[in-house]
């Protein structure tokens, strides 16, 4: 079969890291080629999509094509071949730019104890890399994502500059939680968020649509098509609905080509002097299975066994309460502040560490409110001026803190494929095996306690903890990163032990969960791999 796109790059995925590595690349000079599962989509016709969807969930703007599959938040089981004895509950979306579509735009750093919990803790593993290798990175990845931060707050994670933008202002619920903690143990910070606080990359500042899950209308948040506009800028080319099925591998063990599938059923093969896969936590090590052959009978880059393995998440302890007065959530971006200064300690010996995300998005997470509100205090037989009176009496009270947990890295929650159900490319469809283990569970117990203090110093009442133990939409791990080929996929740079010419990019090669919302260490980790894959494009 002929060989349909050639370039100097090949990258499949147009999420941050792949997006951002072939905006830099490009711009370099170099031939870039993208392979795109998904399809272009306007951000109106989404928007319109989300207000007539009847059941509201992050995917709901989006397509979800036989050719082009992903798991939706209500159906997990449609898509995830889930094995238990946790259910795996994030998800992500495919289309040009990514799950960066209906991301929160949290950008925190790691805390640089994250990289070495092993060392200092006892627990885990250490990453190969340590903070001060990738301030600088870090550094890059805020300018180029348009970080609008508080430069002057200390979030344990020191600086080297300052954000480019200033602070997202706190909400007026924000404040009460402020003035209700000053003096104790929890600190309530400005979350760092990839919105613009001003107009910044010819997009407009933010001006509090309060749908950032699952879709920001104006662009005011950073999504991953403002680099994938850089790179066609530069010269790229995005294929999109053209899915990557199969790596071959060559006599000298490099990738040699890689099998497509378009959209109307054609194939063709592509090739570039690297390939990079950049396709997520779950279908990266999805086709790297998939690609099991002669030199790589376990599938490619994956002689030590560990592609798929070490799946985690932030498992999420949600609570919700009432204030004893008005707060007035239900406005702006769902989450301006948090508390941070939990997020490492001794107490790492021995439970798994968190931060707590304080919501603006009042109980639409846990009950689905104020539409639930409402119609509760209809069905309770409330009209007219007394209904709405009401309504507002209860929904200007309603809190939610969310906390987001470490998790243990477990060879056995891994990523498989499933023998029998395939997609409509012919791949089969991702098999999971998941659960929690103590350290993380103890993590767990303790932010529900914190909650209850932290809703007490509020005075709040009817406070309840879901039962249940949510995800984070945070897919982490199964290409671990290190120093050993025979314990990990890839090294420090990114890069296959076993085949030089491939990159694997994304939160995937995460060795630990650590305790920020990741996307920002993804953008971080690919800009410090460029300079590896245009050394290896200059090798041939």
């Amino acid at each position: 079969m002929a060989t349909d796109i050639t370039a100097d790059i090949l990258i499949i995925g147009t999420g941050v890291a792949g997006a951002i590595t072939g905006a830099k690349l490009a711009q370099k000079g170099l031939k870039v080629a993208f392979l795109e599962t998904g399809k272009r989509i306007e951000r109106f016709e989404a928007v319109e999509t989300f207000w007539k969807a009847k059941i509201k969930v992050p995917e709901s703007p989006y397509p979800n094509d036989e050719t082009a599959p992903h798991p939706v938040s209500h159906r997990l089981n449609d898509y995830y071949q889930q094995m238990g004895p946790e259910t795996f509950k994030s998800t992500y979306t495919k289309l040009v730019g990514g799950t960066t579509w209906h991301w929160l735009g949290t950008t925190l750093r790691n805390v640089p104890a994250d990289f070495k919990l092993k060392s200092l803790y006892g627990h885990a593993m250490d990453w190969p890399i340590d903070y001060d290798t990738l301030e600088p990175f870090y550094l890059e990845a805020e300018k180029e994502i348009g970080v609008a931060g508080d430069s002057s707050q200390d979030l344990g994670s020191p600086r080297s500059g300052d954000f480019p933008m200033p602070m997202i202002p706190m909400s007026y619920l924000d404040k009460q939680f402020v003035q209700a903690l000053e003096g104790s143990k929890y600190q309530v910070s400005a979350t760092p968020q990839g919105r613009n606080s001003i107009f910044h990359d010819d997009r407009p500042e933010c001006c509090g649509n309060a749908s950032c899950i699952p879709i920001c209308p104006i662009q005011a948040k950073y999504d991953a098509t403002v680099h994938v506009r850089q790179a066609e800028e530069a010269g790229a080319v995005v294929h999109d609905e053209t899915t990557a099925t199969r790596l071959n591998l060559g006599e000298d063990g490099k990738i040699a080509s890689v099998d497509f599938r378009r959209v109307d059923g054609s194939t063709g093969t592509a090739s570039g002097k690297v390939v990079v896969v950049a396709a997520h936590a779950i279908e990266t090590p999805r086709l790297l299975l998939n690609s099991a052959q002669g030199g790589a009978e376990n599938g490619v880059a994956n002689a030590s066994d560990q592609v798929g393995r070490n799946l985690m998440d932030h498992p999420t302890k949600l609570s919700w309460a009432r204030a004893p007065e008005p707060v007035w959530p239900y406005r702006g971006p769902l989450s301006t502040s948090g508390i941070e200064n939990l997020r490492d300690g001794e107490f790492r010996k021995d439970r798994a560490a968190f931060r707590i995300e304080i919501g603006n998005d009042g109980h639409s997470w846990p009950t689905g409110a104020p539409v639930s509100t409402a119609a509760r205090l209809a069905q309770d037989g409330l009209r007219g001026d007394e209904l709405d009176a009401a309504i507002k009496n209860e929904t200007s009270r309603h809190i939610r803190l969310a906390s987001l947990v470490e998790q243990s890295p477990n060879a056995e929650n891994r990523v498989t494929l499933d023998p029998d159900k395939k997609d409509a490319n012919g791949m089969p469809l991702p098999r999971i095996h998941f659960d929690y283990d103590d350290y993380t569970r103890a993590g767990l117990d303790a932010a529900q306690e914190a909650h209850d203090e932290v809703f007490a110093a509020l005075g709040a009442t009817e406070i309840n903890h879901s039962p249940d133990i949510q995800g984070a939409g945070h897919v982490i791990g199964t290409l671990r990163m290190g120093t050993d080929a025979k314990t990990a996929v890839v090294d420090p740079d990114l890069r296959s032990f076993e085949h030089r010419n491939l990159f694997l990019l994304g939160s995937g090669a995460f060795p630990t969960s650590a305790t920020a919302n990741p996307s920002l260490t993804i953008a971080a980790l690919s800009l410090r791999a460029v300079d590896a894959i245009v050394e290896t494009a200059k090798e041939g």
